[in-house]
């Protein structure tokens, strides 16, 4: 896909690292972006930054959906691109037993329901919508129509101690890349996958220096975390290839997560 002014993109979790990335990366093409995110104070500087549009959106929530893709489609026309980075964790074990006094706990379900409502069911929600709006599209060269970029983890292949739920959540998004690849492929819309490694995202900045410096390390080459452009770079060669579908790619500098 040539991506130019003609172009419309909607990026979720936009206000901020990897989301914020991939929005700059597209707004540098010409590409019109519409940044789906809670963080008014951000998503609003960025889209200003970027001459794009903020929607204040909760992927967890169909009307906040709905009136988000409303409000970008008036003012930028349907998108043909969709890179949803919308997402979060948490750290639990699935049961432990505290060492002071014995008491053992269980994962609550409702905070592992939480992970998954967010990173698995808020993903395929606004990829659902997003190709429906899509269908409707004029095919531009090779019948193509969209471009439907995920975002899941190294953690969906190689997930660590207290991540069941966000594990599961990334391990479904990958799932998702082939059977929603091949549902939408007579009608020209693509769907890819990113698996990233550690990335110096906000999420990672309040990690202590030992800490950074000790992840950074497992690194096998580069020995460093991953960039936020680096990620957009990306997306960038999955959107404008038109021959990438259906693929889920780690990208991580080679690491292999340990047990923790």
């Amino acid at each position: 896909m040539k991506l130019d002014s003609t172009i419309a993109a909607v990026v979720t979790g936009g206000a901020s690292g990897l989301g914020e990335a991939a929005a700059r990366a597209l707004a540098a093409k010409g590409v019109r972006v519409a940044l789906f995110d809670f963080n008014e104070e951000n998503g609003e500087r960025v889209a200003i930054e970027i001459g794009g549009l903020f929607c204040k959106v909760d992927v967890t929530d169909e009307a906040s959906v709905d009136a988000g893709f409303a409000q970008a489609r008036a003012a930028h026309g349907q998108e043909r691109i969709i890179v949803n980075c919308a997402g979060t964790g948490n750290v639990m074990k699935t049961a432990s037993r505290d060492k002071a006094t014995g008491e053992t706990k269980h994962f609550p379900i409702d905070a592992f329901e939480r992970i998954v409502r967010i990173n698995l069911v808020g993903t395929f929600r606004c990829c659902a919508k997003s190709a429906q709006g899509m269908l409707d599209l004029d095919p531009l060269e090779h019948g193509a129509r969209g471009v439907i970029i995920n975002t899941a983890s190294v953690a969906a292949e190689d997930g660590q101690i207290g991540q069941a739920a966000y594990a599961a959540s990334k391990g479904g998004v990958v799932s998702l890349t082939l059977p929603m690849a091949r549902d939408l492929m007579n009608d020209g819309i693509r769907v890819n996958a990113i698996l990233p490694g550690i990335f110096d995202t906000p999420l990672m900045a309040r990690a202590s220096d030992a800490v950074r410096q000790s992840l950074a390390a497992s690194v096998p080459f580069p020995k460093r975390f991953g960039e936020a452009p680096e990620f957009a770079a990306l997306a960038l060669a999955m959107i404008e290839n038109d021959y990438f579908n259906a693929e889920d790619v780690r990208l991580d500098g080679g690491i292999r997560m340990a047990p923790r």
